[in-house]
């Protein structure tokens, strides 16, 4: 018997209404229950977690507590984030990211079953001031549901993965583009076992159903309205009326709730919205749910939006047929372009970036335009490879050695180049001119393999440089690699307590959102591995510290006795 319920044995009133189940709203739900709330998690789809249970689940938090005493700092972490935001963020909000996604992943360590390890992961500017190479970014370790007996079902409540194979981040990354083992893989499968966001969620799940809170699937948000008390205003009100379902998976209903948190995601699935908010056409790989209905409540409720262009940005290998759920997605590409043996180019050939920088700043050139034919500069590319590479190393999936029939291949550049459609005689003097280089160990165009970040994802048995390897051996391949989002980083503007705010700078009472579904506490940059779950988990966790206080003020308020 599932733990799950559906919008018809949803109560009258909750303290909290949650929108999503991905990391931020469970963090929510976890942390307003642990304060004696009453709390439901609304999911509009069939199963738990959202984009988090479909990715890779790491947390960035510097100067946490489960890193090596010594190892980072508050000032470090500060002068580190001032670079990486240019200044973007102020010093009260880098105050308050450092402090409260501390204590996030305290509560996380001591109140819940989410268990975290630290990576080796450097930062993604070692470069700039206060950088660390390593610790920062926060690993899930394997979860069995199994262990979890009180909670019959949890294994298929949550969302699977996409193409992760089932191996923690750490052991991903130890791996240097190699397969993992398939004895592992298998055992994991056979037990149930998850790891990456998979874990982090249903570690968070066993913890939300332990703590009272009632998680609904086939349950879409489809309005809020203001109770009478004056909810939606400036000043605190009697909360919100929830509309649950859309009548196509059973009868609507509604609840009323004191506050609600959206955190349902990004709307990099609505192509509408894409089409007119993002920069550049995406190819989306998180949740197909995430269509922005998060972001559409938020405006019929008065709130203000903002970065609405801005995503988590990544390379992605996406063949034509593939999906998830149900939906077209592709794979992240950022490793096979960072392996040794292969170089990314464009439609005219030449190469446009540094292969084995991080994903999401590799991914802004897609944004470029050449000013000659004003269309994308960069989009279509080619990951071209040769055979040794090939020999060597995975691709999107498929075992080395073989060739799926989306993995175009000849015997020569210059077949190569006319099957994928680009300028045969640009692209051998790029490789030639890679190939003088790679046996230097020097990119002198790019930089590539020059620094600490670079370097991790590289092979350590390739020198001098673990990022670079001549394209000699013959036949010579080709996968086409197109610009994707892991998820939108723009939308609902809140305030540091997680307080959507209207246009005035007014914050909306009882309305807070958290995650994709919102404006990045960031501004568009990506400090280091786990951003993403980093900023959702931090404002969710401040969001329901809010709510938890406002409610403890009401209850100690004479008039509500």
């Amino acid at each position: 018997m599932s733990f799950l319920a559906a919008p018809p044995q949803l109560a009258p009133r909750y303290d909290l209404a949650v929108m999503g189940s991905g990391a931020a709203g469970l963090v929510a739900a976890c942390r307003a229950a642990a304060a004696g709330l009453a709390v439901v998690v609304l999911e509009k789809a069939t199963r738990l977690g959202g984009t988090t249970a479909a990715g890779g689940g790491v947390i960035w938090a510097p100067d946490n507590p489960l890193m090596r005493p010594g190892s980072d700092s508050p000032e470090a972490a500060a002068a580190y984030l001032r670079a990486a935001t240019g200044g973007a963020m102020g010093e009260e909000e880098i105050g308050w990211y450092l402090r409260t996604s501390r204590e996030a992943v305290e509560f996380l360590d001591r109140e819940t079953h989410v268990r975290l390890t630290p990576l080796d992961r450097p930062d993604y500017h070692m470069e700039w001031p206060g950088a660390v190479a390593g610790g920062r970014s926060l690993d899930n370790d394997p979860f069995d549901p199994a262990r979890f007996r009180g909670v019959p079902g949890l294994a298929d409540a949550i969302r699977p993965p996409t193409y992760l194979p089932l191996i923690s981040m750490n052991e991903r990354d130890h791996l240097h583009g190699a397969a993992p083992d398939p004895a592992l893989l298998a055992g994991r499968a056979a037990a149930g076992v998850r790891t990456m966001g998979g874990a982090l969620v249903g570690a968070l799940v066993a913890t939300a159903v332990e703590r009272g809170v009632l998680l609904a699937v086939s349950a879409p948000v489809t309005g809020l309205e203001p109770l009478e008390g004056g909810a939606g205003g400036a000043h605190d009100g009697g909360g919100w009326l929830v509309r649950v379902g859309d009548g196509a998976a059973g009868p609507a209903t509604a609840v009323a709730a004191g506050a609600v948190l959206i955190a349902s995601g990004g709307f990099e699935r609505n192509r509408e919205l894409a089409a007119s908010l993002l920069r550049f056409e995406t190819t989306a790989i998180g949740a197909p749910s995430n269509t922005g209905d998060g972001l559409l409540i938020g405006l019929k409720a008065g709130a203000m939006l903002g970065q609405t262009g801005a995503i988590w940005g990544v390379p992605v290998i996406a063949p034509e047929g593939w999906e998830y759920d149900g939906a077209p997605t592709g794979r992240m590409g950022n490793v096979e372009m960072t392996l040794p043996g292969s170089i990314t180019v464009n439609a005219a050939g030449r190469r446009f970036v540094n292969e084995a920088m991080n994903y999401h700043d590799l991914s802004r050139v897609f944004a470029n335009v050449d000013p000659a034919t004003s269309r994308p500069a960069n989009d279509p590319a080619w990951l071209v490879f040769d055979a040794g590479y090939r020999e060597r190393y995975p691709v999107a999936g498929s075992p080395a050695g073989t060739v799926p029939e989306w993995m175009h291949c000849s015997e020569t550049l210059g077949g190569l180049a006319e099957a994928i459609g680009v300028d045969a005689g640009a692209l051998a003097a790029t490789v030639r001119r890679f190939n003088a280089d790679a046996r230097t160990g020097t990119d002198s165009e790019f930089g590539r393999g020059s620094t600490e970040q670079d370097r991790h994802l590289g092979d350590p048995t390739v020198g001098p440089n673990p990022c670079l390897a001549p394209l000699e051996r013959a036949p010579f391949y080709a996968v086409r690699i197109r610009p994707g989002a892991l998820g939108t980083a723009g939308g609902l503007v809140t305030d540091l307590d997680g307080r959507v705010l209207a246009p005035s700078g007014e914050p909306i009472a009882g309305l807070y959102a958290a995650g994709n579904c919102s404006a990045t506490v960031f501004k568009d940059a990506y400090p280091g591995g786990g951003a993403t779950l980093g900023s959702a988990v931090t404002k969710a966790f401040a969001a329901a510290g809010h709510v938890v206080a406002r409610h403890a003020a009401d209850a100690r308020s004479p008039l509500s006795v």
